[in-house]
């Protein structure tokens, strides 16, 4: 009886792990590929993270560098920008939850889902996935003047290069650079 109870906790302790792997999430910044913070991405220690696919958001965003780090925000205002370009990414449990410390969740950024537009496999006609994007809200209305882009990248000809986080004083508090 004990060795069956066994099984059946292997066999649930199976199905909880590939049931896990259902989150999608949509990354525009520095987490895609060839950028500064890719590696959470593919860091076993963090979890899963498997990329799927590019895709774009299917409301216009604007996408903004800002703060003397030269950080990339998604501002939450929906209709304002462009259909952003980025990279949609399936994750698990534990992978989700460091991109939610990686991107302050919901302190700093907040993790929403969101509509994304990517090519069907083999084909291409596109589709409407569902994803989580994490979105700046409550930004400083100035935000919305600076330089909007379509598509981000840290070595882009905007000249804005992205500080990582190991090379920033650790002391200092930017989120009034960019939060009201």
């Amino acid at each position: 009886m004990t060795h069956l109870l066994g099984t059946i906790f292997i066999r649930t302790k199976i199905q909880t792990k590939i049931r896990t792997m259902n989150h999608k999430v949509f990354v525009y910044g520095t987490l895609k590929r060839n950028e500064p913070n890719h590696h959470w991405l593919t860091n076993p220690e963090h979890g899963i993270g498997k990329f799927i696919t590019e895709g774009t958001t299917k409301t216009k965003y604007p996408l903004i560098i800002g703060t003397k780090y030269n950080i990339p925000f998604l501002l939450y205002s929906p209709g304002d920008g462009h259909y952003v370009r980025g990279e949609v990414y399936e994750v698990d449990d534990t992978m989700l939850s460091k991109l939610d410390i990686l991107e302050d969740h919901p302190n700093y950024y907040v993790r929403e889902i969101d509509d994304i537009i990517v090519n069907k496999s083999e084909s291409s006609d596109r589709e409407t996935v569902k994803c989580w994007v994490y979105f700046l809200k409550n930004f400083r209305p100035d935000l919305l003047s600076k330089e909007q882009f379509e598509n981000y990248s840290s070595m882009g000809s905007h000249g804005l290069r992205y500080l990582e986080r190991s090379k920033r004083d650790p002391n200092d508090n930017y989120y009034h650079e960019v939060k009201h």
